[in-house]
């Protein structure tokens, strides 16, 4: 397949793992809420997953392709990037449709948050693709696309609950998982091109996705269940992504 035919391959591979972030707003159509413990257990898993894939995929796929300072590197830079543009979301103010300000703020932080989240998963989905192994590429889509899920669950939980439609939550999701389709051609061109970025690259997928895993999921499991449930999610997960990524190869 040319490049620019794998650019625009890759890019509908980001369009589907933002389409699974909607599939967590399903979930409503039945149900008013969902349990907080399950909602913290999901969170654990999704975890778990990330950590897997970050370490055990994007980690070693990176030493295997430069020096252990550009996987340093990369890390470091992956991490500071989602802590600063986060923490600049979080000093905002917001005013959206019928609900409060308090309730604005909280909503649009959330799906500000998630929105910012998902860069680094496009940027690994195109990087992956970008090592010439399809089924690498595809492992971490998948794994990023199961991830999505609960967090179209816990975008849609706080606006379901104050009233928001259920097709409302579902376009509410996939939009906190634009990034993905928008970075992840743009990140396989650059990397393809440019392969000295390769190891860098990797290591800055995995450690801003680490990040968000120790900042954001693990908080958000400890606050809606006991620290036995979420020890079991997160290895759940890991072992999951395991499974998977044996599978796959």
């Amino acid at each position: 397949m040319s490049l620019s035919g794998m650019f625009w391959y890759v890019s509908w591979i980001g369009f589907l793992t933002a389409v699974a972030t909607g599939l967590g707003a399903l979930p409503f159509i039945f149900l008013k809420r969902l349990s907080e413990r399950w909602h913290g257990f999901m969170s654990a898993i999704a975890g778990g997953m990330m950590i897997s894939a970050s370490v055990f995929s994007l980690a070693e796929k990176a030493l295997d392709r430069g020096t252990v300072w550009q996987v340093i590197v990369g890390m470091l830079s992956g991490a500071t990037f989602y802590s600063f543009t986060s923490r600049w979301l979080e000093r905002k103010e917001y005013s959206i449709g019928k609900l409060s300000v308090e309730d604005s703020r909280k909503a649009v932080l959330l799906i500000g948050v998630m929105f910012v989240h998902s860069m680094p998963e496009g940027v690994a989905v195109g990087v992956g693709y970008a090592t010439g192994e399809f089924r690498f590429g595809l492992l971490l889509a998948l794994a990023i696309a199961i991830h999505n899920i609960p967090e179209g669950i816990a975008v849609s939980l706080p606006l379901r609950t104050k009233g928001v439609s259920v097709l409302a939550c579902f376009f509410y999701s996939i939009l906190t998982s634009l990034p993905q389709p928008l970075l992840a051609g743009p990140s396989f061109l650059l990397v393809s091109t440019m392969q000295p970025l390769l190891p860098i690259g990797l290591g800055f997928a995995g450690g801003a996705m680490i990040f968000i895993v120790i900042s954001d999921l693990l908080p958000d499991s400890l606050e809606r269940c006991s620290s036995v449930q979420s020890a079991w999610g997160v290895l759940l997960g890991l072992l999951l992504m395991l499974a998977i990524t044996t599978g796959l190869k």
